[in-house]
């Protein structure tokens, strides 16, 4: 009889908590799969205490170690971000990793009162070449391409409504402008092989769709996409089945029949050609444009910087992406083995314009896990002027880095289009994680600014950071990458500016945040 009414409390409590989990907003795992999930949680709990015995360290995981995920988590929901007790890297004996060079003095500090953190970038993008719609973008850390369709629909409106409240930009991936990216946060279109959004019945580019579609959204640029580090060079397959009514209109594509996108843009066959469509585009819509690629052959960066060289053609900005970059599915060997990784790839393409003294006519856009302060921290000593993020802001709204986007079968409904799955993501919450997380991703920035003596992150410069060999030997970035005198720094005219518009003071006292 105990038993028996034991049971039946059991299983009335296993009914309340899954009522519960189903009708909860703040976790998606829990309303997609209630009861079950709080095992997830219970597991994560004790993970340090079972890796540090059993499985694998707090930095061994990748793509993003278990320290890296932490952070971003905590980040996210406004947590303490800290670590206690010391760092889990051999620092002694670690090769190859980045050490920034603080500074006992300094001139001029970023302000501390700044709760936004507000990072303008230190660049006009579209100024140089006179676009009619230059702007100077409020964030140097805004959000990468990602398509609707690799992401759901709750993902991108919570990524866009993030990305409005902290003041960035949304690049809209090469799927076109769906609906979802229509929640407050300004744009820069994609324009990809495909030309989704912007085609003909025939698949070819189309100026008067690409028009329509600028002035029914806030547009503030346009990219196009040649590569990216993941799958460069590789064309994709979206089948029949997957060609919803509802992705058919928003790509502009037939409804339930397979849409090749080809591995290379039918607009133009060679950098000549590029930079004639790049003006067209700059002049019939006023916007800055630029172009999105990963690095493997030189002579494409050689050409482009050659025919840039006079100054009367050429691209607004440059999105660079290294081959660690992420993507919702991509053939092994690609994710592996093409492209080079980012920042030999970056160094190799700005040292090509700087010979040519073009660096401060182009706005350098650094991709491929620069969403971690450290990493970014690299990208703009070696003269990326903003940064973009993808799968960190992924994480931000939820991703555990279960790895299975190219399924269909996301648990937390972000890559996915199951509609229980993506049920299960609560924008409202979601939102405010990803504007939380890019907020927090320029207040450290700033943090770091500080601590090495600059205003702002784009006069970090390569004397800033260390490489070290272990603990035989340590290296200048710039030793490293082959930079000369001045490579990865801003002209004076530009470093002017940027103090001036950081409101700069002559201490950095800020006051610990409560979750501290």
């Amino acid at each position: 009889m105990k038993l028996s009414h034991a049971v039946s409390g059991a299983a009335v409590a296993l009914g309340a908590v899954a009522v519960r989990d189903l009708v909860q907003k703040k976790h998606a795992l829990q309303r997609n799969f209630p009861v079950v999930a709080h095992a997830r949680y219970w597991l994560e709990t004790i993970g340090p205490e079972l890796r540090q015995y059993i499985v694998t360290g707090n930095d061994e995981e990748r793509p993003f170690s278990r320290d890296q995920r932490t952070w971003i988590y905590a980040s996210s929901k406004e947590q303490n971000s800290y670590f206690g007790f010391g760092t889990d890297l051999d620092v002694e004996h670690t090769q190859g990793h980045a050490y920034i060079k603080q500074r006992t003095f300094a001139d001029k500090l970023p302000s501390d009162q700044d709760h936004n953190w507000t990072l303008p970038s230190a660049k006009v993008l579209g100024g140089p070449r006179g676009r009619a719609k230059a702007f100077r973008p409020e964030s140097v850390v805004n959000v990468s391409a990602m398509s609707f369709g690799s992401l759901s629909s709750n993902a991108i409106t919570a990524i866009n409504k993030g990305a409005a409240s902290a003041g960035c930009l949304h690049n809209t991936g090469e799927g076109s402008i769906s609906p979802y990216h229509r929640n407050g946060a300004d744009l820069i279109v994609q324009i990809g092989t495909a030309y989704f959004g912007c085609r003909d019945d025939a698949g070819n580019f189309s100026l008067d769709k690409l028009k329509a579609m600028i002035d029914s959204a806030p547009v503030k640029a346009l990219e196009i996409k040649l590569s990216q580090g993941a799958k460069p060079g590789l064309g994709g397959l979206l089948p029949a089945a997957k060609v919803t009514p509802e992705i058919a209109a928003i790509r502009g594509i037939p409804e339930g029949k397979d849409c090749s996108s080809p591995s290379r843009h039918t607009a133009f066959h060679d950098v000549d050609s590029m930079l004639d469509f790049v003006e067209m585009l700059g002049a019939e819509t006023g916007l800055p444009v630029g172009i999105k690629s990963a690095v493997g052959a030189m002579d494409f960066w050689e050409d482009l910087a050659r025919l840039m060289s006079p100054r009367d053609r050429g691209v607004d900005f440059i999105t660079l992406d290294g081959g660690e970059g992420g993507t919702g599915a991509a053939p092994l060997i690609f994710a592996d083995s093409v492209s080079l990784p980012y920042r030999m790839g970056f160094s190799r393409v700005y040292g090509t314009f700087a010979e040519l003294g073009l660096t401060d006519d182009i706005t350098f856009i650094g991709s491929a896990k620069l969403g971690l302060p450290d990493n970014a921290v690299v990208a703009f000593a070696l003269g990326a002027d903003m940064i973009n993020v993808a799968r960190e802001v992924m994480l931000s709204i939820g991703c555990i880095q279960a790895q299975k986007c190219h399924t269909d079968h996301c648990p937390t409904g972000v890559a996915t289009q199951n509609p229980w799955l993506v049920r299960g993501l609560d924008v409202t919450s979601k939102a405010d994680r990803a504007g939380v997380y890019l907020r927090t991703m320029r207040k450290e920035l700033t943090r770091i600014s500080a601590a090495v003596g600059v205003a702002h992150p784009a006069l970090i410069t390569c004397a800033d950071v260390d490489i070290f060999n272990g603990d035989y030997d340590a290296r200048s970035l710039a030793s490293v990458y082959g930079y000369k005198e001045g490579w990865g720094e801003i002209g004076p005219d530009l470093r002017d500016e940027i103090v001036r518009l950081m409101h700069t003071s002559d201490h950095f006292d800020e006051q610990p945040d409560a979750a501290d």
